[in-house]
């Protein structure tokens, strides 16, 4: 079992980005029949994956980042483009320390929008600050870290933290892969976790929950669906998604992602994957 961000501050109502979903309910919902799946299956869940977003204040996707020509910060939830920094409507704050010069991050600034641009995909989101690394946002919800070390206990089966998003220069969505992997030099900034992907493919079913569905979740199974793709394109038979385990980001009136989400899945499934409910799994059926 792959449990994406089952975090605080995803899953809990007036945390910093709550996944309500168009319900308003969502994560709370998704976390509750999520700890259900892991009770009612200890006998044949192997082994609990939990991820955990973790980030500190100065990162690419964050307000203090960026500012604009009156030297102010981008509110939450502003989508900056590669035009929007091209055209110098947003830049790197100069003030912000990261062992780089201002040019020097300036030019990564605009590599980054860049390479976002040319790969399709979204532009960069500025997020509230979130999943803060020593906050109470980024603890796992207590119900479900008491459910993973339940299933610990009774199955002599270490739970497996991947902790992601600590790199300020790159949005981590994907636990598998940052979104840009080198800087505007051709350095590395961020690698691939290939031994996650190994560990994951060599279990006879991985089952994927987690939050938000239209995002971190989204852009783990594209990547794992991408090394599969590579390696033997049926291997993707194995991959069953908890669709009731996750939700998408909604903020009523700014932006809704329900739809994007959807046809993300239509697409994995597509490709052969499991798109199910977690009440229809059984041990029958493996």
């Amino acid at each position: 079992l792959l449990a994406i961000d089952v975090q605080n501050t995803f899953c809990i109502p007036e945390f910093e980005l709550f996944v309500g979903g168009r319900s308003g309910k969502g994560a709370v919902e998704d976390s509750t029949r999520l700890c259900e799946f892991i009770y009612r299956n200890l006998g044949v869940i192997t082994e609990i994956v939990l991820t955990m977003d973790t980030h500190t204040a100065a990162q690419i996707f964050h307000p203090v980042f960026w500012v604009n020509a009156a030297g102010e910060h981008p509110s939450p939830m502003t989508m900056i483009s590669r035009a929007d920094v091209e055209q110098g409507i947003w830049s790197a704050n100069p003030r912000v320390n990261l062992g780089q010069s201002a040019d020097r991050l300036q030019a990564h600034a605009l590599h980054y929008v860049r390479q976002l641009d040319a790969a399709g995909k979204f532009p960069l989101t500025i997020w509230p600050y979130h999943s803060m690394l020593g906050g109470i946002g980024h603890a796992i919800v207590s119900s479900v870290e008491e459910a993973c070390f339940f299933h610990s206990m009774a199955r002599d089966s270490q739970t497996r933290f991947e902790v992601k998003g600590g790199n300020p220069l790159t949005e981590n969505y994907s636990v598998l892969k940052p979104e840009v992997l080198e800087d505007e030099v051709k350095e590395a900034i961020a690698h691939k976790n290939m031994a996650l992907v190994q560990t994951l493919l060599n279990f006879d079913v991985v089952l994927i929950a987690g939050q938000a569905k239209s995002h971190c979740v989204a852009w783990t199974i594209d990547d794992l669906l991408t090394e599969i793709q590579a390696i033997d394109p049926t291997l993707a038979q194995k991959i069953y998604l908890l669709e009731d385990c996750s939700s998408p980001v909604v903020v009523p009136g700014i932006v809704d992602f329900t739809d994007q989400a959807e046809q993300t899945y239509q697409r994995f499934a597509t490709a052969g994957m499991q798109v199910i409910k977690s009440t229809d799994w059984t041990i029958a059926q493996q």
